[in-house]
């Protein structure tokens, strides 16, 4: 009897059923990304609808003093915009103006950073107020150096200007008018004042992720102070040095509130928004306005291409000599 149940077939446990796998990655992901779509939304909204409408303006020959006149004009807007004598005197004064108020405020805020980044009594003060420009209103800014400071009567520098002349014996100077004097120099003036400070942020915040070890070592191995500087900390600021010029052509090429306030568009410093606002306000001209607003976002791109290829190219040379 033991032997036949012993023999009898047994019957084999059932397989486990397959249990569907549950996908969580793409709801983790949405839950991730859903708190960003507001701020994507409110982006598209502010930035790139204006631009579409901006586009479709510039196909049209439309002046708000004859709004029934309005036509489709296709891309004459462009070419008459091309062709026209100030638009190609405002694209070659806001070429010398961003490349000039950038390549110097690079420069001076790698010397800033490179002086922030030592330890010394007072630093976070001394911090504070160099960064202090750049958080003031363009318009404020530019106000400040119109009257405060290039001012013939009261202003700032004529005062330092007869305080050192009084020093040599001459208590009755000539009082310069910096603004009709120099008006683009004090234009580029101003913006390297206020836009120092940013690229100072950017380049600092660079000097301070360097590898510790890396410059030790080059310490211990007898490089001097230039040398670490030229082989170690410029090539490891290229990407800083790129995103500082980047932003700083996008914002300057578009610069406003400097020309309008403290020249007002004279003496030869009419950049491309002041010639576009010019276009639009004074003359009423939409579809012109709007056309040369899209060939200041090409021109944009450009110099900020252009910049980026030469950094490229200086860094490429430099590690090719190294």
């Amino acid at each position: 009897m033991t032997t036949a149940l012993n023999d009898s077939p047994r019957t084999a446990p059932a397989a486990p059923r397959p249990v569907a796998p549950v996908r969580r990655g793409g709801k983790r992901a949405w839950a991730r990304r859903a708190p960003l779509l507001p701020a994507l939304v409110f982006l598209i909204v502010v930035t790139q609808l204006p631009f579409v409408a901006t586009l479709v303006i510039s196909l049209f020959n439309w002046n708000a003093l004859a709004p029934d006149a309005r036509r489709f004009a296709g891309f004459d807007n462009y070419i008459t915009a091309a062709s026209d004598a100030d638009l190609r005197k405002s694209v070659l004064t806001t070429i010398l103006l961003t490349v000039t108020v950038v390549l110097v405020s690079v420069v001076l805020g790698l010397l800033l950073a490179v002086l922030l980044d030592r330890k010394f009594r007072g630093r976070g003060l001394v911090r504070t107020l160099l960064i202090t420009p750049f958080l003031l209103v363009p318009v404020s800014a530019a106000l400040l150096w119109k009257h405060a400071l290039y001012n013939p009567e009261y202003g700032l520098l004529n005062g330092a200007w007869t305080w050192i002349a009084g020093l040599f014996g001459d208590h009755s100077p000539a009082q310069p008018d910096w603004v009709s004097g120099m008006p683009l120099v004090a234009v580029e003036t101003a913006l390297v004042w206020q836009w120092t400070p940013f690229m100072m942020l950017i380049l600092l915040a660079g000097l301070q992720s360097r590898p510790a070890e890396m410059m030790e070592a080059a310490r211990l191995d007898g490089a001097n102070a230039w040398q670490m500087f030229r082989f170690l900390t410029l090539p490891h600021l290229r990407r800083y040095l790129e995103l500082g010029i980047l932003l700083g052509s996008i914002y300057v090429v578009q610069n406003f509130d400097a020309v309008f306030t403290i020249t007002s568009g004279g003496l030869g410093t009419a950049n491309l928004p002041y010639t576009i606002y010019q276009t639009f306000y004074g003359a009423h001209e939409y579809g012109m306005a709007s056309a040369a607003g899209v060939l200041v976002v090409i021109g944009t791109i450009v110099i900020a291409t252009f910049a980026l290829r030469v950094v490229s190219s200086l860094f490429r040379e430099g590690g090719n000599q190294a």
